[in-house]
């Protein structure tokens, strides 16, 4: 489950910010099904006929609290929602009456949870790698680098390094990815998905509703070749390429100089630990202080390799530090004007917001705790009145702005008391699997005509966000439901942005990421 994003929507209040960042951790305590006794290990089934009952069952369960709870079934502007959430049980039931074992139960759910189309929606597994088949692999990893599947590493004997896998099995792998990875995760109609998940073609889990390539062909330089394929249990090399072939080296977060007026920012993450919260600060101090460096600057790269979203604070932040805050915040204001926030006033999410209120009160978080006693008591009288949602207003907050930005003005246009424009290249290195708080900070970042997007295409986003989870009768898995709906964001439910630059290099090495950064300065030059 990817993390939760405050988007545009939380513009409101640092408050809303402050509690979408606490939700991951409040969600499990709030709904807790799981035996008393044994709070953290669900009860596994002993035998195919309960794997196969507690299969059915929780993908009944699943589809009806999605049912109750989730924005997406009354969201009018998302009719195919509710068709989908059907066609999911459908999917996932089918194949539920199959099942067997652990790798069985896991299919189905991932069958349920595919049919939804949205990363938002359907079921999470409590269960361990100890309960589920060791993973395999045929020895060699693989990367999708824009229109095809090559070879980014192999053992001895394997197929060679940069060949392009072409079928197998007489399928076209392109078919093949479709059914054996995209019929149980992400969705093929993302470009950033099959970046991130076409790969995993080459890696078994043990589903036991796919069959495994046993015999590919591969082309190089011209010259074809085909290799039978032995599958066997993944290898310390293998876990290794594998994180290396993801998007590359990771970066602690943090500034650094590569060469003279060249700066590069990496941002693993926007859901940092003390650790990175504090490089975060230091980062944000040295460009507060030392911001004419970078207004000399040849070009800036801000980094999100590996980022899989947290708080858009973060983001909003750095771009407050680069283009001014001033600028950053008309913009901001401009771009999510009409963006609604819809609050699905169903039972149990009222009652989930409504446990937000004593908990930020315990924590002591007092602009949170009012800020979600508002959101709560809106969705409570939309519940007893009988509306499906709550539409969001601007609370009035201690620390909140005491007047919303007039956005009718020319926002792009300097007004007085701007610092000096910020006008080097920027270049933003996008992954595959950029999302949610991710593809929030390429909302800022793109407000800006000195922005440049280099990579891959990036992930999608819901416009259903601050997702908690339930967990099931069984313990076995969670079903997850967002809270609310974004209503006329700008970006679009499914949208994703496209590089500028495509880097189809094997490796995304900082050298490599780095040649094409320069290549491009030397294309502005001519």
């Amino acid at each position: 489950m990817m993390p939760f994003s405050t988007s545009f929507a939380s513009r409101y209040s640092s408050a809303a910010m402050l509690v979408f960042a606490l939700l991951s951790a409040v969600a499990p305590l709030a709904f807790s099904a799981q035996p008393a006794d044994n709070p953290q290990s669900p009860v596994l089934p002993k035998s195919a006929a309960d794997w196969r009952h507690a299969a059915i069952i929780d993908i009944d369960e699943a589809y009806q609290l999605s049912l109750e709870n989730h924005p997406g079934v009354y969201d009018t502007a998302n009719p195919d929602f509710l068709k989908n959430l059907q066609a999911a049980k459908a999917a996932g039931l089918a194949l539920a009456v199959r099942v067997e074992d652990a790798a069985g139960y896991v299919a189905a759910t991932q069958a349920f949870n595919v049919r939804i189309h949205d990363g938002h929606a359907g079921m999470s597994h409590n269960l361990d790698a100890q309960q589920l088949p060791a993973e395999r692999w045929p020895g060699f990893i693989t990367v999708w680098r824009g229109d095809a599947l090559y070879v980014y590493a192999a053992e001895t004997g394997g197929p060679s390094v940069g060949a392009e896998v072409l079928a197998c099995d007489a399928k076209p792998i392109k078919q093949i990815i479709s059914t054996n990875v995209f019929g149980f995760q992400g969705r093929s109609d993302e470009a950033g998905h099959w970046w991130v998940r076409a790969p995993r073609v080459f890696l078994d889990r043990g589903n036991p509703f796919l069959v495994l390539p046993k015999r590919c062909q591969f082309s190089l330089n011209g010259k074809r070749s085909q290799d039978s394929l032995v599958w066997k249990a993944l290898s310390q090399q293998a876990s290794k390429w594998r994180t290396e072939s993801y998007n590359g080296e990771q970066l602690e977060v943090g500034m650094s100089e590569p060469r003279k007026k060249l700066f590069w920012l990496a941002m693993p993450t926007f859901a940092p630990d003390e650790k990175q919260r504090e490089a975060y600060r230091l980062m944000l101090k040295g460009l507060s202080e030392h911001r004419q460096k970078f207004l000399e600057a040849d070009a800036v790269v801000l980094d999100l390799r590996q980022n899989q979203g947290g708080s858009s604070e973060w983001s909003q932040s750095f771009a407050q530090a680069l283009w001014g805050k001033s600028r950053v915040d008309r913009r901001v204001a401009a771009y999510g004007a009409k963006t609604e926030v819809w609050w699905r006033a169903s039972p149990g999410n009222t009652d989930f917001v409504t446990g937000l209120v004593e908990v930020l009160t315990q924590q002591k978080q007092i602009e949170g705790a009012q800020w979600a006693k508002i959101q709560s008591e809106g969705m409570q009288a939309a519940l007893a009145r009988g509306d499906k949602f709550f539409v969001e207003v601007e609370p009035a907050l201690p620390g909140a702005a005491d007047a919303k930005l007039d956005v009718k003005l020319d926002v792009k246009a300097d007004v007085f008391g701007d610092p000096p424009a910020f006008k080097v290249p920027v270049y933003v290195i996008v992954p595959g699997q950029c999302a949610s708080a991710c593809l929030d900070a390429i909302d800022v970042f793109s407000l800006f005509s000195n922005t440049s997007l280099i990579g891959a295409p990036s992930s999608a986003d819901s416009t259903y966000m601050d997702v908690r989870t339930q967990l099931l009768t069984s313990g076995l898995a969670e079903v997850i439901i967002p809270n609310k709906v974004y209503v006329n964001r700008p970006r679009k439910n499914g949208q994703v942005y496209l590089p500028a630059i495509y880097i189809k290099d094997l490796e995304w090495s900082n050298a490599n990421l780095l040649k094409t950064v320069e290549a491009d300065l030397i294309r502005r030059k001519q």
